[in-house]
């Protein structure tokens, strides 16, 4: 049950070229920084990632971008990276981009073993191609297909020996579903805690959802947009 390993290096080191990864976040905010440092120092190439945006230019997926590792990007928003947008452009990279919503649902819905799920957001735009129609109370809505990764990259706040978790305010994010919703799911957090120190009322991703832990370090926590009042 000691699911503890000794490092980002030794979590990730399983993992092949060709693999689809999940990854919490959103914007910089509860970002998993050491597996991505440690997956582009190993140079695993071939990646499809799965996150609500891309990082910026220098950080977070940004940097998997810049040593042109990722494959394919399955995203929601993805304006702050110019790097990614010139890799789009170029058709260096595949990219498919799903309204938010969509994409957490697709993701909970591949944790919670749903195939697939009828939305009205995108009827009528290029989300809807190529998928199937159906009317909802008069109302024309879209098959969506569930989504689920080979791996998944968690960052959580804090977490036990036995994987249980924790994440801290709005860090929480994406974090929590793809957490069901991966063949291995690997946690960095910031802390990990003594069994019995966690209360089980508020633990946020019980144990059974995590295969692997350790407790990161250097966590810069960058903010993406800061933005002040003007005195």
């Amino acid at each position: 049950m000691d699911k503890r390993v000794a490092s980002a290096d030794a979590a990730i080191a399983r993992i092949q070229d060709g693999a689809t990864i999940l990854l919490g976040g959103f914007g910089l905010c509860g970002i998993p920084e050491n597996l991505i440092a440690a997956l582009r120092k190993r140079g695993t190439r071939n990646l499809t990632l799965v996150s609500n945006n891309a990082g910026v230019d220098d950080f977070g997926i940004g940097l998997l971008l810049q040593s042109k590792q990722v494959k394919k990007m399955i995203a929601s928003y993805v304006g702050e990276n110019k790097l990614f947008e010139q890799l789009a452009l170029k058709k260096e990279i595949e990219v498919e981009l799903n309204p938010q919503g969509t994409l957490a649902e697709r993701i909970r819905c591949g944790g919670a073993g749903i195939p697939a799920f009828f939305t009205p957001t995108g009827y009528g735009t290029l989300a809807a191609e190529g998928k199937e129609v159906r009317e909802f109370n008069g109302r024309p809505h879209i098959l969506v297909p569930a989504l689920r990764g080979d791996f998944a990259f968690i960052k959580a706040f804090r977490g036990d020996r036995w994987g249980n978790l924790v994440f801290r305010k709005t860090a929480r994010n994406y974090n929590s579903i793809m957490a069901t919703a991966a063949d291995h799911v690997i946690a960095e957090v910031e802390e990990i805690v003594e069994l019995g120190a966690l209360n089980p009322d508020c633990v946020h991703t019980p144990g059974v959802f995590v295969d692997a832990i350790f407790q990161g370090a250097n966590y810069e926590k960058r903010i993406e947009r800061r933005t002040v009042r003007k005195r």
